[in-house]
């Protein structure tokens, strides 16, 4: 698709359509998708209840700072009131984690156990997908899990479907925005939610995203594209296919 030459309401018409079209060509019955209040989860979780078929929309607080889970609920009560094929779940994940930490306290790592964290809500959503017959939806857009791979391997980016995966950050704002997602959510600085000292994205990644998209483009400052392909080149691992040995 040509993203310039389409409207914002095409390309969330289109989405979701491929979204539903992909859950009956595989005889599949409900969707799942992790909420964490942010725009990219918001707006994904909106594209599958926007299809019509049981949708499952889950917050798995793990010692979540209230103003993220706030907007997590708030998200989700918002779609439960616009669309009767929403089911909200909370499953509150922190004694799991905690559980974790003490048994693996001799390989205490802070990065392991912030993965630790997207690992265990990609576990609990194929519990509940599994058990409603349905297919996890991920949440990953295009400049992160496909330009700098800003995401767990095996954690949020273990899913089934990528349905916003050529879509740009700014795309996802326009979208969110397009389909009344809460405007606090929209104007929530962008965070993972894998941290106590509830760092942001732009902490982590040292670029903003309109940086990471100018850079992926190859256009703007060239320190930011040089900064994009060292990032890109260090998480490479995640963005290839696995490594395999064939004799």
């Amino acid at each position: 698709m040509m993203h310039t030459q389409i409207t914002t309401q095409a390309k969330i018409d289109y989405i979701s359509k491929w979204i539903h079209e992909y859950l009956l060509d595989n005889s599949l019955k409900s969707l799942i998708i992790g909420v964490s209040g942010g725009i990219d989860s918001a707006v994904v979780s909106t594209l599958c209840a926007m299809t019509g078929v049981p949708t499952f929309v889950v917050s798995m607080p793990i010692r979540q700072a209230d103003t993220q889970h706030d907007l997590s609920l708030t998200h989700c009560w918002w779609l439960k009131g616009r669309y009767p094929n929403v089911t909200h779940i909370t499953k509150n994940l922190t004694s799991i984690f905690e559980q974790f930490e003490d048994t693996f306290s001799s390989e205490e790592n802070d990065l392991a156990f912030a993965n630790t964290r997207a690992r265990l809500r990609m576990t609990a959503l194929y519990q509940i997908a599994q058990f409603n017959n349905g297919l996890v939806v991920g949440t990953g857009n295009k400049v992160e899990d496909f330009g700098v791979g800003f995401y767990t391997k095996y954690g949020d980016g273990g899913v089934d479907i990528s349905p916003i995966a050529d879509c740009m950050k700014s795309e996802v704002w326009e979208m969110g925005q397009e389909m009344g997602v809460n405007q606090a959510i929209i104007n929530a600085i962008p965070t993972d939610g894998l941290w106590d000292d509830e760092r942001n994205d732009e902490d982590q990644l040292g670029m903003t995203y309109k940086q990471l998209e100018e850079a992926m483009l190859g256009r703007g400052d060239q320190n930011n594209i040089d900064r994009f392909l060292k990032l890109q080149a260090i998480n490479s691992h995640k963005m290839n296919p696995i490594p395999i040995c064939y004799l």
